[in-house]
């Protein structure tokens, strides 16, 4: 007989908590909470509409929740008050960044109605008023400017920044989540780009994370 498998309340709890512990992140009880609820509704939602391919709950915590809370720490030390997620999909990075930066306004993108119908339901359940949804082609978008940009398995970084740097404030940057070190992508960049790879240690997840961070070069007087 086929079953599900199905990690308990208690195990997502002791796993978050354990995660946040390793990471050195501060997280009060309710936003522990919601993004416990937060991948309640991802692994529901995506029984229908298949918004990821990493079906397993357990898994999803791992690759998916510890991934995305990796990136909190630099972008707290960031503190942006205008964060653009672009290719959204199921909210990663950005419904984790606007769970952990409640100061920071959100806006998720997505091409895909279906899965701009999820972040809008996502954001309403969880109570988060500090995020925006928008529907449509991201270079087609007309939107004030952010201070960072962030992506996670959109497209490579040359094509990122030809589709959305007019949505960059000046002194803005980008913030593109990578599996390895993406050196091929890296040597595509344009030479106006500064690029800075970090990388990123994420618990529970044996495989190489990093975060590529982009400045525009501002030319010299």
């Amino acid at each position: 007989m086929n079953t599900t498998n199905a990690s308990s309340p208690a195990a997502d709890t002791r796993q978050l908590d354990a995660w946040l512990d390793a990471l050195q992140l501060d997280a009060d009880a309710a936003q522990r909470q919601r993004l416990l609820d937060y991948l309640a509704l991802l692994q529901r939602w995506n029984r229908v509409y298949n918004l990821t391919a990493v079906r397993d709950p357990e898994q999803m915590l791992a690759k998916h929740l510890a991934d995305c809370l990796a990136l909190i720490a630099p972008l707290r030390a960031l503190a942006p008050a205008r964060l653009l997620d672009v290719g959204s999909g199921g909210g990663l990075p950005g419904l984790v960044v606007a769970i952990l930066l409640p100061a920071t306004e959100v806006v998720l993108c997505d091409a895909v109605r279906k899965k701009c119908a999820f972040l809008q339901q996502a954001a309403a359940t969880l109570g988060l008023r500090n995020v925006r949804v928008e529907h449509g082609r991201i270079e087609a978008l007309a939107l004030p400017p952010f201070d960072c940009i962030t992506s996670r398995a959109f497209s490579g970084l040359a094509e990122m920044l030809r589709l959305t740097r007019h949505l960059l404030r000046p002194g803005g940057c980008w913030a593109a989540m990578k599996g390895v070190r993406p050196d091929a992508e890296l040597a595509a960049l344009p030479d106006d780009v500064h690029a800075e790879v970090q990388p990123l240690a994420v618990p529970g997840l044996d495989a190489q994370r990093c975060v590529v961070w982009l400045r525009p070069i501002e030319p010299k007087p």
